[in-house]
C-alpha cells in the first residue's frame, strides 16, 4: 500500500485516541447541539480512518502486520457504531445529516461512505466453497434438483418464424415494385419530360455537401464538449491498460496473501515445537530455581514453608505477578467507556512500537518475521511448561513439609482434591471430541432437514462468484438539505443513500466480524418498512451478500402447514436457530412482519396461522447472547395493520425504506439501464426519465428497463438509440407511490 495512507491513518488515530483520552466534557455538556456536533465530527473521522485502514488491510501481504491492522481495524469499526447508538440515543431518530459539518471540514459525502471490508467475503471463500458443495448434495439427495424443465416444441416455433420473415420479405419486394410501376403512369399521365442531368448532378452535390459538413459541425461540438467536460471521452467505456493492470496486480496480491498466510500458520507450528525442544529445558530450569527461591525466603521470614497457590489462583503466575497499589490505580484510570478505545490503543501501540522504526531491508518480499513468533511462542511454550512445573514444584513442596516441618497434609486437602476429579470427571471432558463429531453430524442433519422443508434459501443465487462481484448494495444519491429542514423543524424523507448506510451499520458490519458483533451495540432485530417496489427484500439479500450469510425463511406463508402444533412449532424454530448459530453468519427473514402481529387476522389468512411466532419470537430474541450472528430482519409493506406495541418490543430498529427522490432516480435510471446492457448517448435524457418518474419505485424503474431492453432492441441499439419516450408507456401501465401514502409511513412509523 501507499506509506502515505498508512501514515495519514495511522497520524488521525493518534490524534483521535489522544482527543478522546483528554476531552472529558463531553457527557456533562448541556446543549445538545453542541454533544451532536462532537459526535458527529468523531463520526466522520472514524469513516475516513476505516476507510484508509480498509484499504491498507486490503493492500498489504505481511501476514502479522495483517493481524495488528486487523485488530485496530475491527476497533475502529465498533468505535462507529458506538457513536451511531449515541446520535441515535441524542436525537431519537435513525437518519443523521452531516450537511454544516461536512462543508466546515471541506468533505463531500463520499467520504462518509460507509465501505464493506472486502475480507469479509475473502477470507471466507474455503467456508463459502464447502457449503456451497454441501447445500448442492443436499438437493440432490432430496430430489429438488431432478425437476425436467418443460420442454418447448421449438421446430414449429422456427418454421412460423422463417415463414413470417419471408413474408414480409416478399411484401416489401411488391410494395416496391408497386410504387415504380405507379411513378411511371404518372409520368406518362403528365407528360413529365426525362430527367435533367445537370440538375440532377447539382442536387447531388448539394446534399452531399450539406451532409459533410453537417458531419464536420456535430464532430466540432463533440469535441467542444469533452473538452468542456460535459461528455465523457471516447474511450471512456473501454477498459484502459492501468485498469487491467491494477486488477492482475489484485489477483497476484491474493495470491501471495493466501500463500504468505499459510506459511505463517505453519511456522507458528513449527517454531513452537523447535522452542518446546531447544529452550524448554530452560524455561524449566530457571522457572524450578525461581520457585525454590521462594520457598526459602518465606520460610526464613515466617519460619515455616508457603502454601502453594493452586490452579484457580494461577499457580506459580501468582507468586510472580503481584501488583503495587499505584500500578492497579493507573490501570483503572485508562478504562475508557468505550469497549473499543482499549483495542484500539493496543493494536496502535503494538504497530508503533513494533512495525515503525523496523528496519525490513532484508524482508523485500513481506514474509513472516520468526524472531516476532519465537517471542510470542516463547510466552505460550513458557505457560505450557509452567503447568508441568507446578505439578513438579507441589510436589517437591509437600516432601519438602514432610522432611522439615514433619508437617502432613490434611485430610480435607485430599477430599476436596478428589472432589476435584470427581467434578472433573462428570464434566464430560475425556469425551470431548467424541460428542464434538457427533454434534457435527447432527448440525449437518439438521441443516438438510431446513433445506427440505424450504426454510433456507440458496442466497439468491449467490454463488461464490456472484459473491466476488462489486458492491450489491442499492444505487442512490446523498440527501443535502437534511440539515437545513431540520432547522427549520421539518422531518426530512431519507435518500438511499441514508438507508444503504444504516443497512452497513446495523447488519454487515457486526456480522461480518464477530469482534465487532461481541462488544458493539447489539442489534437482535431489524425491521424494514416501506411500500411494494423500494427494495425492501434485495436489501435483505445484500445483507447476505456482503458477509457471506445463510438466509433463513420464516416468513408467515413459508410456514404455512409445515410442524403443525405448539410442539411442532417449537421445534422447527429449535432447529432453524440452533443450525443459524452454529452457521453463522445467519438472517432469519420474516416477510410480512405484520401478518405475525395482527390486530384482527382476516379471513382469507386465518388457515395460514399468520400469528404462530407471535409469543415464541421474543423468548428466541431474548435468548441470543452477543457471540451468536444472528440477525432477524422483517420487511412490511403495511406496519400499521400490526398491534404497535407487540411490534415495536421485537422490532426496536426500524428503517424506513422510501420512494426515491429525484437525486436518487437519476443515478437509478442510469445504473439499471447499462445493469441491463444499454447505452446511454446524448439522445437519451435520463434527467427527463428521473422527472416524469417521481412517485415510482426502484422495481417499476427496474421493470420499465427490462421491458423495453428487450433482446431484440439490444440488436438494434447500435443504428438506433435508445431515447426517453420509450420508458414512459410501460412506467405509465404502473401505479406510482403518492406522496399521501410515503407521509402516513413517515407519521406512523416516527410515532412509534
Amino acid at each position: 500500500p501507499s506509506p502515505s495512507l498508512s501514515k495519514e491513518a495511522q497520524e488521525a488515530l493518534n490524534g483521535l485516541l489522544q482527543r478522546e483520552i483528554e476531552d472529558k466534557s463531553l457527557k456533562p455538556q448541556k446543549d445538545r447541539i453542541t454533544v451532536f456536533q462532537t459526535l458527529a465530527t468523531f463520526y466522520i473521522k472514524y469513516v475516513q480512518i476505516f476507510c484508509n485502514l480498509e484499504t491498507v488491510y486490503d493492500q498489504i501481504v505481511h501476514p502479522q502486520k495483517r493481524l495488528v491492522i486487523r485488530q485496530v481495524l475491527e476497533g475502529v469499526m465498533g468505535r462507529i457504531l458506538e457513536l451511531k447508538n449515541e446520535m441515535v440515543e441524542l436525537e431519537n431518530s435513525e437518519f443523521h445529516y452531516f450537511d454544516d459539518i461536512l462543508q466546515d471540514l471541506k468533505l463531500s459525502p463520499e467520504h462518509i461512505e460507509i465501505p464493506i471490508p472486502r475480507y469479509f467475503i475473502k477470507e471466507k471463500l474455503k467456508v463459502l466453497r464447502e457449503r456451497e458443495k454441501i447445500l448442492a448434495q443436499i438437493l440432490i439427495n432430496s430430489g429438488l434438483q431432478d425437476i425436467k424443465p418443460v420442454s418447448i416444441p421449438w421446430v414449429p416455433v422456427i418454421q412460423i418464424s422463417e415463414r413470417a420473415r419471408q413474408g414480409r420479405l416478399r411484401a416489401t419486394f411488391m410494395k416496391q415494385i408497386y410504387l415504380e410501376e405507379k411513378r411511371e403512369r404518372q409520368a406518362r399521365l403528365q407528360g413529365v419530360k426525362g430527367p435533367n442531368l445537370d440538375a440532377a448532378a447539382l442536387r447531388i452535390q448539394k446534399v452531399w455537401r450539406g451532409f459533410t459538413q453537417w458531419k464536420k459541425t456535430v464532430k466540432m461540438r463533440e469535441e467542444e464538449m469533452i473538452f468542456l467536460g460535459m461528455n465523457p471521452p471516447p474511450q471512456f467505456q473501454r477498459i484502459s491498460a492501468s485498469v487491467a493492470r491494477a486488477q492482475n496486480v489484485e489477483t497476484k496480491r491474493c495470491e501471495v496473501q493466501g500463500r504468505h498466510e499459510t506459511e505463517y500458520e505453519k511456522a507458528l507450528v513449527s517454531i513452537k515445537t523447535h522452542l518446546r525442544e531447544v529452550e524448554g529445558p530452560d524455561i524449566k530450569e530457571s522457572l524450578q530455581d525461581q520457585i525454590r527461591q521462594w520457598f526459602i525466603e518465606c520460610r526464613h521470614i515466617t519460619g515455616k514453608f508457603p502454601d502453594y497457590p493452586n490452579e484457580e489462583e494461577g499457580g506459580s503466575t501468582a507468586i510472580f505477578s503481584q501488583k503495587t497499589p499505584d500500578q492497579e490505580e493507573e490501570e483503572g484510570w485508562k478504562m475508557a467507556p468505550s469497549n473499543f478505545l482499549p483495542i484500539m490503543e493496543e493494536g496502535n501501540n503494538q504497530y508503533k512500537d513494533v512495525w515503525q522504526n523496523r528496519d525490513e531491508r532484508w524482508n523485500f518480499p513481506q514474509e513472516y518475521d520468526p524472531e516476532l513468533i519465537k517471542e510470542e511462542k516463547r510466552k505460550e511454550v513458557e505457560e505450557e511448561i509452567r503447568v508441568q512445573v507446578d505439578e513438579l514444584m507441589r510436589q517437591e513442596l509437600k516432601n519438602l513439609k514432610l522432611a522439615v516441618d514433619r508437617e502432613k497434609e490434611k485430610k480435607w486437602k485430599k477430599g476436596k482434591k478428589g472432589g476435584k476429579k470427581v467434578s472433573a470427571a462428570r464434566d464430560g471432558k475425556p469425551s470431548l471430541s467424541h460428542g464434538r463429531t457427533g454434534f457435527a453430524e447432527s448440525i449437518q442433519n439438521l441443516y438438510s432437514v431446513v433445506v427440505f422443508h424450504y426454510l433456507n434459501y440458496a442466497l439468491y443465487n449467490n454463488t461464490v462468484s456472484h459473491l466476488l462481484s462489486p458492491c450489491f448494495l442499492p444505487a442512490g444519491e446523498y440527501s443535502y438539505l437534511g440539515t437545513t429542514l431540520r432547522q427549520v423543524d421539518i422531518e426530512p424523507m431519507p435518500s438511499l443513500t441514508d438507508v444503504r448506510q444504516l443497512i452497513a451499520l446495523y447488519g454487515i458490519l457486526p456480522l461480518g466480524s464477530q469482534a465487532v458483533h461481541e462488544k458493539a451495540p447489539l442489534v437482535k432485530a431489524l425491521l424494514l418498512a416501506g411500500p411494494t417496489g423500494v427494495g425492501k427484500k434485495m436489501l435483505v439479500h445484500a445483507l447476505c451478500t456482503e458477509t457471506g450469510a445463510n438466509l433463513f425463511n420464516l416468513s408467515a406463508s413459508n410456514i404455512a402447514g409445515k410442524y403443525p402444533g405448539k410442539s411442532g412449532l417449537q421445534m422447527m424454530l429449535h432447529m432453524v436457530f440452533k443450525v443459524a448459530k452454529q452457521l453463522q453468519p445467519s438472517v432469519i427473514w420474516i416477510g410480512d412482519a405484520e401478518k405475525t402481529f395482527y390486530k384482527k387476522v382476516p379471513k382469507s389468512e386465518k388457515e395460514m396461522e399468520p400469528k404462530r411466532l407471535k409469543k415464541n419470537l421474543p423468548k428466541i430474541l431474548k435468548s441470543l447472547k452477543a457471540e451468536d450472528r444472528v440477525l432477524v430482519v422483517g420487511t412490511t409493506q403495511r406496519p400499521f395493520d400490526a398491534d404497535l406495541r407487540p411490534f415495536c418490543r421485537v422490532y426496536k430498529k426500524i428503517l424506513l425504506i422510501p420512494r426515491p427522490d429525484y437525486a436518487s432516480r437519476f443515478v437509478l435510471w442510469k445504473h439499471i439501464i447499462l445493469q441491463n446492457g444499454g447505452a446511454v448517448t446524448k439522445s437519451l435524457s435520463i434527467s427527463c426519465l428521473a422527472k416524469v418518474s417521481d412517485g415510482f419505485t426502484q422495481g417499476h424503474i427496474v421493470y420499465a428497463v427490462q421491458t423495453v431492453l428487450s433482446e431484440r432492441r439490444l440488436r438494434q441499439m447500435t443504428n438506433k438509440p435508445l431515447t426517453a419516450a420509450e420508458f414512459l408507456s410501460s412506467l405509465a401501465r404502473q401505479d406510482p407511490v403518492y406522496k399521501e401514502e410515503e407521509e402516513t409511513y413517515k407519521v406512523k412509523l416516527t410515532s412509534t
